[in-house]
């Protein structure tokens, strides 16, 4: 690959000629974690594929960046997109690759904590494989498509960002389908970290906890603890994430952060339980 290109001095969202801007993938980016993402690319000169399952949240993502930083329209594509169906995963792709020619993101976002407070022996078997299917299979799929991707494109290689969570350390009280995948989005991401080396693909994880946004409003109001106690949670702005994203995302691809915590500062997390 052309180091040039990575040359962290080149500026946010740049190639070295300033010739084209960088090329990102975000899942879920129709709200919350992936649309301040998303909108944080675009304002530092990304393109980006806003993917997700509503057309109409993808429409709005579109339109506040356009309206908060002036992203040109023509560096954003909306692709309606279930990423537990190995097809709409295919067609995402092939319409990054028809569209930007590359690819140099993928953020793998998209995700769903499923039933809250469901006990494990009442969890039906269909919630369980929804939260299965949407975070770890569509993971893996949209994983495996930006690395055939990356590793066909000249230049060379790419950056893979998966989301998981405090959950990929410490489960919460009834969360099992939830924990499970997140745990296993770890293994997925140091598996896809060694198997990326010899095409410089650089494969990293942040860990996120109690970002504000719709899935997060409980924990202001109230959320069981492993004491079996409720309790209020702090939370955190969601634009603090986002910009960890792209601290990780512009790094130059001989640096990789591995993994990444970004939690509210007093949320119990550490030493809870």
């Amino acid at each position: 690959m052309n180091a040039e290109r990575t040359d962290a001095s080149n500026g946010p969202g740049t190639t070295p000629s300033g010739a084209s801007p960088r090329v990102a993938v975000v899942t879920g980016a129709g709200s919350g974690i992936g649309r301040s993402v998303a909108l944080e690319l675009l304002a530092s000169g990304w393109s980006v594929a806003l993917a997700g399952r509503r057309t109409e949240t993808l429409e709005e993502t579109a339109a506040l960046a356009a309206a908060g930083s002036g992203a040109r329209d023509d560096a954003v594509i909306r692709v309606r997109t279930d990423v537990s169906r190995p097809e709409d995963v295919t067609a995402l792709f092939s319409r990054v690759a028809a569209r930007f020619g590359r690819l140099d993101l993928l953020f793998n976002n998209a995700g769903t904590f499923g039933p809250g407070g469901v006990p494990v022996e009442e969890l039906p078997y269909d919630a369980w494989r929804h939260v299965v299917d949407t975070n770890l299979n569509g993971a893996f799929l949209c994983a495996q498509a930006a690395f055939r991707q990356m590793k066909e494109q000249d230049p060379q290689g790419g950056r893979i960002i998966n989301n998981g969570s405090i959950s990929a350390h410490a489960p919460r009280p009834n969360s099992v389908a939830y924990t499970a995948t997140k745990h296993a989005l770890t293994g997925l991401t140091k598996s896809l970290s060694l198997d990326g080396r010899p095409y410089r693909i650089a494969v990293g994880q942040i860990d996120i906890g109690n970002a504000a946004t719709d899935m997060t409003a409980r924990m202001q109001s109230g959320i069981l603890q492993a004491n079996g106690q409720l309790a209020s949670e702090p939370v955190m702005d969601v634009a603090d994430v986002a910009r960890t994203v792209r601290h990780m995302a512009e790094l130059p691809l001989e640096a990789n952060v591995q993994f990444a915590t970004v939690l509210a500062t007093n949320m119990p997390y550490v030493g809870r339980g």
